[in-house]
């Protein structure tokens, strides 16, 4: 494996956004758009990880972590259908597990002598710095700005009393579902 490329660049990267985007997602106590939206995100930076692990290969052979990789794909996957269909515990015990996963994937990169991340932070621990910094900040200002626009009115879910429906104009899902019962009756 050659040292650095553009993909063992980026699988870092994504792998640190998944990082700093977890405890955001696991510690926050609301589970709302911004939990949804970071959600997205979270889980697109996961596959990318675990997918492009695939090319990153040493001496040709596949390692546990691609094992790892696959079965994170596996986790991943059943923790967003789980999430979909309403689940909340599979949901939260697969996310929670997945980000385990990748937290020991991290710790192993990074204090195995000879792997890539640790040359790197002794030969150039300013650039290394630099991506942690610019990750984490990234990270702030996507949820910062997510935070911003619940606040600026942004689209929100709101429970409607009967007195307050008559006060407004329905919405699609509403009128589907008025419709709906009067087909019932």
């Amino acid at each position: 494996m050659e040292p650095w490329n553009v993909l063992l660049a980026s699988h870092v990267v994504a792998a640190l956004f998944v990082l700093a985007i977890g405890p955001l997602q696991i510690l926050r106590p609301r589970r709302d758009r911004i939990h949804r939206t970071m959600g997205y995100l979270w889980v697109a930076a996961m596959y990318y990880v675990c997918f492009s692990s695939f090319w990153i290969v040493s001496d040709g052979h596949f390692s546990w972590l691609h094992g790892l990789s696959a079965f994170t794909i596996v986790t991943v996957t059943l923790g967003l259908v789980s999430a979909v269909r309403g689940n909340i515990a599979s949901h939260r015990g697969n996310m929670i597990g997945s980000y385990i996963g990748i937290a020991v994937a991290f710790i192993f990169a990074v204090t195995v002598p000879g792997r890539a991340i640790p040359k790197l932070v002794s030969e150039d621990p300013i650039s290394v710095a630099f991506v942690c910094g610019l990750v984490v900040l990234t990270t702030v200002a996507i949820f910062v700005s997510l935070k911003r626009g619940d606040r600026m009115g942004g689209p929100s879910r709101t429970v409607v009393t009967p007195q307050a429906s008559a006060a407004r104009v329905p919405d699609s899902s509403e009128v589907r579902e008025r419709l709906w019962k009067a087909r019932i009756k």
